[in-house]
């Protein structure tokens, strides 16, 4: 183990970028949001939780694809994929660590495997932060997760005026081997200590206990077809920002549109579940109430993907719990078809 003074961080900080892309949580305003380190910026690692996630990094919001032209009889295509060069993610929650694990699984683990997401995925090391005073909108102890263990290649505490880093993975290694020059070595009776007393305080969280032992796949009608439904979305806006602050939601539309000389450029965006042009087609759309929408969103976190991956799709940030305008959140569903202890 190794630690550094948090005014040696910015040593660190700048050496990795001498070789690579460094992003971390950047004060913004009242937010926090990732961003690219540089000797301007204010890295903020007080902070509980980022508006945006690391996601953002690594799913862009949108990304081109291809350009296309018809030129002499033929179609020219032109990929707008470049080789992603190495870049490093710092500060990062046990619940958005958790979060890439998820999508993982989805585009690479799959029946199909996305070239492009496992390309980013290749080049990034996921350095996380322990959470030091998890929040009253945090349940990710709920999701089996330990805000003091948060992984990532490489695993770091913040104790009174230190870092502590520690190894995860191989290539955590790889990376602290660039910076150990930076760094001193330590025990680990300190981080010992720090982990013990932000476990206690999780289980001090108000929603430390939902329960999530209905959500499996033998009650999926039954979920499904529950009357609660009817009385739980009426609040619902439609409006999309859960699906956007999620950092699990893998959602995304592909769209093109004309250029200049009759050029086609093509590009991906994120989509929601909870708009009525998601998944439209030529017949039609299969959910075309709020209703269905709404359902298909928190059945598919709680219960579908619970199916495919032997997990669930949420990890118990709380974003959406600080941000639905309606107050309409995972925990009121969880609390509604599952309870709590």
């Amino acid at each position: 183990m190794y630690r550094v003074t948090l005014e040696g961080l910015k040593a660190v900080f700048a050496h990795l970028s001498l070789e690579m892309g460094v992003y971390a949580p950047l004060r913004d305003g009242n937010e926090l949001n990732y961003g690219l380190y540089s000797d301007s910026t204010q890295v903020d690692l007080d902070g509980l939780k980022s508006l945006n996630t690391p996601k953002d990094l690594i799913l862009p919001q949108s990304e081109d694809l291809y350009k296309a032209k018809l030129g002499h009889g033929k179609i020219e295509i032109t990929s707008q994929n470049t080789t992603p060069q190495p870049f490093a993610i710092f500060g990062i929650k046990a619940c958005d660590i958790k979060a890439i694990e998820v999508l993982d699984n989805i585009y690479l683990k799959g029946d199909f495997v996305d070239d492009i997401y496992k390309a980013r995925r290749e080049q990034v090391y996921l350095v996380s932060l322990a959470c030091k005073d998890p929040g009253a909108t945090c349940f990710c102890a709920a999701f089996g997760l330990d805000a003091a263990n948060p992984g990532g290649d490489v695993a770091t505490w913040i104790i009174d005026d230190y870092v502590y880093f520690e190894g995860q993975t191989d290539k955590g290694t790889e990376l602290l081997k660039k910076i150990t020059h930076l760094l001193e070595k330590t025990i680990e009776e300190d981080v010992e200590v720090e982990k013990h007393e932000v476990q206690q305080k999780v289980k001090a969280l108000p929603y430390v206990d939902l329960d999530l032992s209905h959500f499996k796949g033998e009650n999926t009608m039954e979920i499904f077809n529950d009357e609660k439904w009817d009385k739980i979305y009426g609040a619902c806006l439609g409006c999309g920002v859960c699906t956007y602050i999620c950092p699990t939601c893998s959602c995304y539309d592909i769209r093109d549109f004309e250029g200049k000389c009759g050029e086609i450029q093509k590009f991906r965006c994120w989509d929601s579940c909870m708009y009525p042009e998601f998944t439209l087609m030529a017949h039609g759309n299969n959910r075309n109430s709020q209703k269905e929408r709404f359902r298909q969103r928190f059945m598919h976190k709680l219960v579908y993907h619970h199916d495919k991956f032997a997990e669930h799709g949420c990890v118990g940030c709380g974003r959406c719990v600080n941000k639905c305008p309606a107050q309409l959140n995972i925990i009121k569903i969880i609390k509604t078809f599952g309870g709590a202890n």
